[in-house]
């Protein structure tokens, strides 16, 4: 029975190869399913052989550890370096997503506080 190893959402293609090359480094046999059209499924790297989950999945954890380390270091650089993009720079680069973002609170906010104050309004 295959073992999914590794769901590809959100995950950096730097960070996917690196696994493919972890797993072909340690020749654990693997294959790779690739996202659906519509965003439904979103790919994923499995294990052909479940006597490899344990092993993979020990290599992924101190990978995983691994990059983590990295990521921070990389990030704390940026900071010190002024390069870290700051919240304001982030919602002007995708205004569309941060727009959508503010709609679906305040519709959850509005969708939340509506029979609290339907209540106010029955006397």
């Amino acid at each position: 029975m295959t073992t999914l190893l590794l769901n590809l959402r959100q995950v950096p293609d730097d960070e996917a190869e690196d696994v493919r090359h972890l797993l072909e480094q340690h020749q654990i046999p693997f294959y790779e399913t690739t996202p659906s059209l519509w965003g439904i499924s979103s790919g994923g790297i499995w294990l052909n052989n479940p006597e490899d989950r344990e092993r993979a999945r020990a290599l992924m954890e101190d990978y995983q550890q691994q990059r983590a380390r990295q990521q921070r270091e990389a990030f704390e650089q940026a900071r010190r370096d002024g390069t870290a993009p700051t919240l304001w720079q982030r919602l002007r680069h995708q205004p569309l997503r941060a727009l959508g973002v503010l709609i679906a609170v305040l519709v959850l906010l509005l969708v939340t506080l509506a029979p609290f104050l339907a209540l106010g309004k029955g006397g």
